[in-house]
């Protein structure tokens, strides 16, 4: 049994730190790697971005809009890949599909924050559908096909409610 005195890192998956300016017999003496002369040989200099006083790029380009901190970001799903789903087998067309069923087949790779239904395909099964927001091409297809949707997205407070 190995004593905790006696343990040490494996063979080769430690190196000693290189020191900088200790001669020239080191290999790294003088300079330090650092070349010669000028703003970046010195200590304390960040410069990313700098173009010599010429207005950076980042700062010639156009700016437009914002993106909000709070957003959501949604895994989308058309309705032709659920119906693709279901001919291969890996959803069930007569059980309830939710994210959980979505993400089981291999529908979506991950929930983000809720699934958002998207009407681009044709849908043929009836389906008990529950996600958080779908578009109405999507609602109508579904309620074509004889499915149901329920969505989980919470209704925006009416104007009327605030006055």
């Amino acid at each position: 049994m190995t004593k905790l005195n006696e343990l040490s890192p494996r063979e080769g998956s430690t190196k000693n730190r290189m020191r900088v300016g200790r001669g020239p017999g080191s290999g790294k003496g003088k300079t330090a790697g650092r070349g010669v002369k000028g703003q970046k040989a010195r200590s304390g200099v960040s410069i990313h971005g700098f173009e010599g006083g010429q207005m950076p790029l980042h700062m010639r380009m156009p700016k437009r809009g914002f993106t909000s901190r709070n957003r959501k970001d949604f895994a989308e799903v058309n309705l032709w890949r659920i119906e693709q789903a279901i001919a291969a087998g890996k959803l069930d067309a007569k059980a309830a599909i939710d994210t959980d069923a979505l993400l089981k087949a291999g529908v979506i790779r991950r929930a983000k924050d809720g699934v958002k239904l998207l009407g681009e395909g044709d849908l043929t099964s009836t389906l008990t559908l529950t996600v958080y927001s779908a578009t109405a091409s999507a609602r109508a297809a579904v309620e074509k096909a004889g499915g149901t949707l329920t969505t989980t997205k919470p209704e925006a407070p009416a104007e009327d409610a605030k006055a």
